[in-house]
């Protein structure tokens, strides 16, 4: 990615970005932040009324996620779906229904990646927490493995019907800001790609 393209993102940053550090150490990559913040601005952009903003920021994520991400990523999928709706947005019909199609076809192998995700512990407020999640690690992957299948499942849902032109009825954005994980893992990254897709109702509507 060239200096140019990296620099458009620069005002989401800053020396002492304390959360780009922990995730750096955390093993992820710089454009997995990047990517999460500027997905995280279109929907609070769009929320607020600012079409313009929302437009913007949805298409550096997707371009993003096009030369940063393998396209087996469900966040690319996500990405291309936004990427349609900044389209739908600023009037482009036919790139729009180009790029939701893509992301639900996309979005259909997205269930199978839940096998093979990284889960990382969670921060535990107490020894006994950190006892009992080490006892009995495998059920709680299990179990997240099945939570994170329902977000995939309603955000398919959502997504068919932001390509149908519909309002989705389950709730994204509005439910990433209270569900995003405080540890950097596939999980965060499953569920930024289920709850940052654009669409949920325009709360200034």
């Amino acid at each position: 990615m060239s200096y140019t393209t990296m620099n458009m993102f620069a005002p989401l940053t800053s020396a002492s970005d304390t959360e780009m550090k922990a995730a750096l150490r955390a093993g992820w990559r710089w454009r997995d932040v990047k990517w999460e913040r500027l997905s995280e601005a279109g929907n609070a952009a769009y929320q607020a009324g600012d079409s313009k903003t929302a437009i913007r920021r949805f298409r550096q994520a997707y371009l993003l996620a096009r030369f940063g991400f393998d396209h087996a990523d469900p966040r690319y999928a996500t990405s291309l779906a936004n990427a349609g709706f900044a389209d739908r947005i600023a009037g482009n019909t036919k790139g729009a229904d180009r790029n939701l199609k893509k992301a639900r076809t996309l979005w259909s192998d997205v269930p199978a990646g839940l096998a093979n995700i990284t889960i990382s512990p969670r921060a535990r407020s107490s020894l006994f927490h950190l006892r009992m999640e080490a006892r009995h690690w495998e059920t709680y992957c299990d179990n997240a493995r099945v939570r994170l299948g329902k977000f995939v499942a309603e955000s398919a849902q959502a997504l068919d019907a932001v390509a149908r032109r519909e309002v989705p009825e389950h709730r994204l954005y509005s439910r990433w800001r209270g569900e995003k994980p405080n540890v950097f893992d596939d999980t965060r990254k499953y569920l930024g790609a289920a709850l940052l897709l654009a669409g949920e109702k325009h709360q200034k509507s």
